[in-house]
């Protein structure tokens, strides 16, 4: 577990070299087939030097990624990355900082190692199972707020739908970043009290932050207040909520079945 986090923080800082080089020099986008968003250069060069990378280092484990064609050869497999090359495209597209490289190791649905590497602000996430999360190689720990009226909550404005909550929609500091690795990864640190999403949401969005935010202290889970499993059929959960173990459950518990 300690080399694959080893070899997940080494692949992710390179990663941020080569977005860093789009980021300054342009990279041309398109929009990929069926309304699945904009996919650029830079995402292809990440995902190829990944897929080396981490393939070459673990030939036995399986693959999952956003950029790359998905099989089923993964299903049969003990252990699997999951990784978004750039998690935030459109903010990639548009010049923004708040752009991410999301890589983890799930084993047997669970997640045992991650990594978020933010290289435009200078941020690494990162996560072992049992061993906590760190912000840049120091220790992180999710917030200790109790009382749901006033948290401060990172989330989309459709999820403050009316239709989402089982009473009136909690009046919560609302924030928002475009990439949801960003989101879970701010939570984490500390920095906000909790984050949902209530669509259902890609593995690859999802997995490396899941375990950080674990590490640091949080619960996370579905928005039925199941738990996450990972490397499924068809890559997606049933959205997130994450937030303290009080927090979250009055979290939970506010929302919608």
């Amino acid at each position: 577990m300690d080399d694959d986090l080893d070899l997940l923080t080494g692949a992710a800082r390179a990663a941020g070299e080569i977005g860093l080089r789009f980021a300054e020099n342009g990279a041309q986008s398109w929009d990929k087939p069926g309304g699945a968003g904009p996919v650029t250069e830079a995402d292809l060069a990440v995902d190829m030097l990944l897929a080396e990378r981490l393939r070459t280092a673990r030939p036995g484990y399986g693959w999952l990624s956003e950029e790359s064609t998905d099989g089923p050869a993964r299903l049969a497999s003990d252990r699997v990355f999951i990784v978004d090359p750039i998690d935030g495209t459109r903010e990639f597209i548009g010049g923004g900082r708040a752009w991410a490289h999301a890589l983890a190791v799930v084993e047997h649905g669970r997640v045992i190692a991650a990594a978020i590497h933010l290289p435009r602000l200078d941020k690494l996430y990162a996560a072992a199972a049992g061993r906590g999360a760190t912000l840049n190689g120091r220790p992180i720990r999710v917030t200790a707020r109790t009382e749901l009226t006033g948290a401060h909550v990172l989330a989309a404005k459709p999820s403050y739908d009316a239709h989402n909550w089982r009473g009136a929609v909690p009046e919560l500091s609302r924030a928002y970043r475009p990439s949801l690795a960003y989101r879970l990864s701010l939570v984490a640190e500390g920095r906000y009290d909790a984050m949902m999403t209530l669509r259902d949401s890609w593995e690859w969005d999802v997995a490396a932050g899941e375990l950080i935010l674990r590490e640091a202290g949080a619960q996370v889970s579905d928005r039925r207040a199941g738990p996450l499993r990972f490397n499924n059929p068809v890559p997606k959960v049933n959205g997130v909520v994450a937030a303290g173990p009080v927090l979250h459950a009055a979290l939970t518990g506010a929302l919608a079945e």
